[in-house]
């Protein structure tokens, strides 16, 4: 949390979308800053090599880990699917495009889009571990950490991270199947399913009082005290920024195969729920690198919990809180409750995010109802963000703005729609269930004029 007031975020925010932002409506805000062509980051091009490198040589590791893995050749590699029922639902017109749903709510193991991010992390630490300890050679084999001597190495350390849940899982599956000692500190807003599916597999979970910042906070204290700890830094690692930025290489793969092209008159929008911006942001990167001018990338926040719109559209580099802007961070979307962007993520976005929408938790729970019903997708709230992100475009006078900005009205027709889901695959039935519920009783539409 920043330690500024929220007098102070008047001369920050323009006072317009300051007020809009605290009467906790949905909107779309469109970045000033984007470049067609932003300058990459010469540490995160050689960190993002590596990662695509070593989750390659750890598809065989993941396999041997995880028995459930062994029919899989890309262990950690999520579906897209055509999406034909929900853009009808949704009420979107056909000149609008094709929707696709990337579905890592359906990964397995760890059930979300935090298990690339978060295995890579685990598993490059578990490599340099190894290779300093002399039981692997540098660029070796990955299967030979799963060896007795590796894990009688790996058992001397601790794993630490700080969660609202989902990378918690993954961190913990991860490291525990490893043989790290695995610590998650989560949030009061963390479900408690995903604490107990956490210990269920060896994890020690610490529970705190107060939100996402004060779990970090705690959980990165608890590592510094420890030489044989690992913290894993969802505010500012670039392992776990790079992991997920390899899932950009694997869509580009997917619509290859579907025969989707991406060029200016074929556009891409991809929509991505966004806490505290890690992944979205790693994403985003990959996918700027990738296809330049011809993809646009929004993230998708709670109305209560906006930290990277809020980031940056503050003016200066200063961090900058939503609490400072009087927002309460309280959301039943518990992966996205996030107080203050990542500042190692926000800088790298101001040139290359698309823009930011806000949608209230009843929103989401009904589009994951509509999900559900018209795809039959399983998904957690936070995973029925990215559903809203055509709607924003569609409906409000921002989103045709930057339409009309772009030049992009005459190829919307020809553009193809990307929602990228979070998680849900290891929500408990009577979780789902319940869910669905609430979504089937919302009654207003998701509007955005």
């Amino acid at each position: 949390m920043s330690v500024q007031g929220i007098d102070e975020t008047q001369d920050r925010i323009d006072p317009p979308l300051l007020l809009r932002l605290r009467q906790q409506g949905p909107l779309l805000w469109t970045n000033p800053d984007l470049e067609a062509e932003p300058h990459p980051s010469a540490l995160v091009e050689r960190e993002l090599a590596a990662a695509v490198d070593r989750l390659e040589r750890a598809r065989p590791l993941l396999r041997q880990l995880f028995p459930q893995l062994a029919s899989r050749a890309e262990p950690i590699r999520s579906d897209l699917l055509p999406a034909a029922a929900l853009p009808v639902a949704l009420g979107l017109p056909r000149e609008w495009g094709s929707l696709l749903v990337k579905c890592d709510h359906r990964l397995p193991i760890a059930g979300s889009i935090k298990a690339r991010g978060g295995f890579h992390e685990v598993m490059a630490f578990a490599e340099r571990v190894a290779v300093k300890g002399g039981v692997l050679p540098a660029g070796g084999d990955l299967t030979r950490l799963a060896s007795p001597d590796a894990r009688a190495l790996l058992s001397t350390y601790s794993i630490v991270v700080g969660s609202t849940g989902n990378l918690g899982l993954s961190i913990g599956m991860i490291s525990s199947a490893l043989g790290f000692n695995a610590i998650v500190h989560m949030s009061s807003d963390a479900k408690q399913w995903k604490k107990q599916l956490l210990r269920d597999n060896g994890v020690r979970v610490v529970e705190h009082s107060g939100d996402y910042a004060n779990a970090v906070a705690l959980g990165r204290a608890e590592a510094l005290a420890d030489p044989l700890a690992h913290f894993v830094d969802d505010e500012h690692s670039i392992e776990l920024f790079v992991g997920y930025a390899a899932a950009s290489y694997e869509l580009d793969s997917q619509l290859r195969d579907l025969g989707i092209r991406v060029d200016r008159d074929h556009p891409l929008f991809v929509y991505l729920p966004c806490g505290v911006g890690g992944a979205p942001g790693g994403i985003t990167y990959g996918l700027k690198k990738l296809f330049g001018p011809d993809v646009h990338c929004f993230f998708v926040e709670p109305t209560a919990s906006p930290c990277m719109l809020v980031q940056l559209a503050a003016k200066g580099d200063a961090p900058i809180s939503v609490y400072d802007i009087g927002l309460t961070n309280r959301t039943e979307a518990d992966g996205l409750a996030v107080g203050q962007a990542s500042m190692l993520v926000a800088p790298l976005m101001r040139s290359r995010l698309s823009g930011a929408l806000t949608v209230t938790d009843e929103a989401l729970f009904g589009l994951l109802a509509k999900a559900n019903e018209t795809e039959g997708l399983e998904i957690e709230p936070s995973a029925a963000a990215g559903f809203a992100g055509p709607l924003a475009l569609l409906q409000s006078p921002k989103g045709q703005d930057y339409i009309r900005t772009h030049d992009l009205a005459g190829c919307m027709r020809a553009a193809t729609h990307v929602a990228w889901t979070t998680g849900g695959l290891l929500v408990p039935g009577p979780e789902q269930r319940a869910f669905l519920e609430r979504g089937r009783a919302v009654e207003s539409d998701l509007c955005f004029g």
